[in-house]
């Protein structure tokens, strides 16, 4: 599949980034789910949140991503990664510039249809209602958003 390229055809937004859906969870029984984040704006990202059920590891492709995992706050740069625990609240933003990055979650739970639904109602996506429909917990506004 070429750069960019969604598995179904058409990409996705929660107005921050452009998401392509690259593995299905159709091909893994569940057990797993890509997504492509390019052109991630600084100062945006989700709202912080856990997910109760999925463990979702991060991968810097281009650009420098902040992240913070529970307590934990970290900043990296293309071929850099972490991992953020179920259950453990975390959350992200580029860091001066656009980023482009890989993120995968297993098993895939509800994600798919969260980032679909998203696509859809942008204003909703980063609010406790929406989120917590999608076996996620919102925990508050992102320490990256600018006030």
């Amino acid at each position: 599949m070429a750069a960019g390229e969604d598995v179904t055809g058409h990409l996705h937004s929660l107005g921050f980034s452009s998401l392509a859906f690259k593995v299905d969870p159709a091909e893994t029984a569940g057990g797993l789910f890509i997504i492509e984040h390019r052109n991630l704006l600084p100062a945006t990202g989700p709202a912080l949140h856990l997910h109760f059920a999925q463990e979702e590891w991060f991968y810097i492709m281009e650009g420098e991503v902040a992240l913070q995992v529970g307590e934990k706050r970290v900043q990296l740069s293309a071929g850099e990664s972490v991992l953020a625990p179920r259950r453990i609240p975390h959350t992200f933003s580029a860091v001066g510039s656009p980023a482009h990055m890989l993120i995968a979650f297993s098993p895939a739970g509800k994600m798919p249809q969260y980032f679909v639904d998203a696509s859809l109602h942008p204003e909703l996506a980063a609010t406790a209602d929406f989120m917590n429909r999608y076996e996620m917990r919102w925990i508050g506004p992102s320490p990256f958003w600018k006030s």
